[in-house]
């Protein structure tokens, strides 16, 4: 364990104790982390080993856990007077062989095996309830950090035309009707013709997909025709796995030979909007944020 600095100069939260932060790859832990210590609230980051990134957790109080530690973890969260939860970052989904529990996780052996009989929804969904039953309050980190959401209009880059935003009504529709099925979360429409759907490879290997396929000849369509469209699936539990985009989406989109990205408004984090902008504009894509149709979008809980 190691102790980073405090915000200073600020209160903390009153009565709500330091916020854990469950941290997996990628910058988004640290963004977070130091949003909510901007607003006076101390943090604990519980890092996961092999995903979490040293870098970005060692300014801030941490512990490094691995998988499957759940009594550790149970135990730390208590030590810190934790009890607020939010889960941020990077994260591929293992198999139970992977784990290696500790007598905490064994305890509760039979409902990890039940939440690992369904798709990633269910996974978190149920890992979710059961923390909620060991005392922890979880909540989304838009709930602690509210700007990192997409918001309405264009992002950056410029606009989309009339078949694009054909492509990204498509998208969103198709995006809806598959979401009892726990499938993805992004897909990529193309004058009106579905090229990919996001399943266990993320967003990235998908545009890198479209990308070797449009090298083979396989997609015929001229570059800068076809949307990335991402949207959290309707009635996801959005304290898990919101989907996110930054600066290297924006990259994969225009190595695809696609227009643009399209996110569900205040339903997508984006990480360094800033960056995203910059590179939409240099790459001649558009990243724009849209309400999805009245009656897909799920309600935050």
């Amino acid at each position: 364990m190691t102790a980073g600095p405090a915000a200073a100069g600020k209160p903390a939260a009153a009565d709500a104790g330091p916020l854990a932060i469950i941290c997996g790859g990628g910058m988004l832990p640290g963004t977070i982390a130091a949003k909510v210590e901007a607003q006076g609230r101390s943090v604990v980051l519980f890092a996961i080993r092999g995903w979490a990134d040293p870098a970005v957790v060692a300014p801030f109080r941490h512990h490094w856990l691995s998988l499957a530690r759940y009594g550790a973890f149970l135990r730390l969260m208590k030590q810190e007077g934790c009890r607020d939860l939010v889960f941020i970052g990077t994260l591929l989904r293992p198999s139970l062989r992977q784990l290696r529990p500790d007598w905490g996780a064994v305890r509760r052996l039979p409902r990890v095996v039940r939440a690992f009989r369904g798709g990633d929804d269910h996974l978190l969904t149920s890992f979710g309830r059961m923390l909620e039953d060991d005392g922890c309050r979880l909540l989304g980190a838009h709930q602690v950090a509210p700007d990192i959401l997409a918001g309405e209009g264009l992002l950056g880059g410029r606009s989309p035309n009339a078949r694009d935003e054909a492509d990204i009504a498509l998208g969103l529709a198709l995006l809806a009707a598959q979401s009892p099925f726990d499938v993805g979360q992004a897909v990529v429409v193309a004058n009106r013709y579905v090229l990919a759907v996001e399943a266990a490879e993320g967003t990235d290997r998908m545009l890198a997909r479209i990308a070797e396929l449009r090298d083979a000849g396989r997609i015929k369509l001229p570059r800068g025709v076809g949307v990335l469209v991402k949207a959290p699936k309707v009635g996801q539990d959005r304290r898990f796995d919101m989907p996110t985009v930054g600066p290297n989406t924006i990259d994969g989109v225009a190595r695809a030979g696609l227009a643009g990205l399209a996110v569900a408004a205040g339903g997508v984090i984006v990480a360094e909007p800033q960056e995203v902008a910059r590179r939409a504009a240099a790459a001649g894509v558009f990243a724009v944020g849209l309400a999805a149709p009245t009656g897909q979008a799920p309600e935050a809980p």
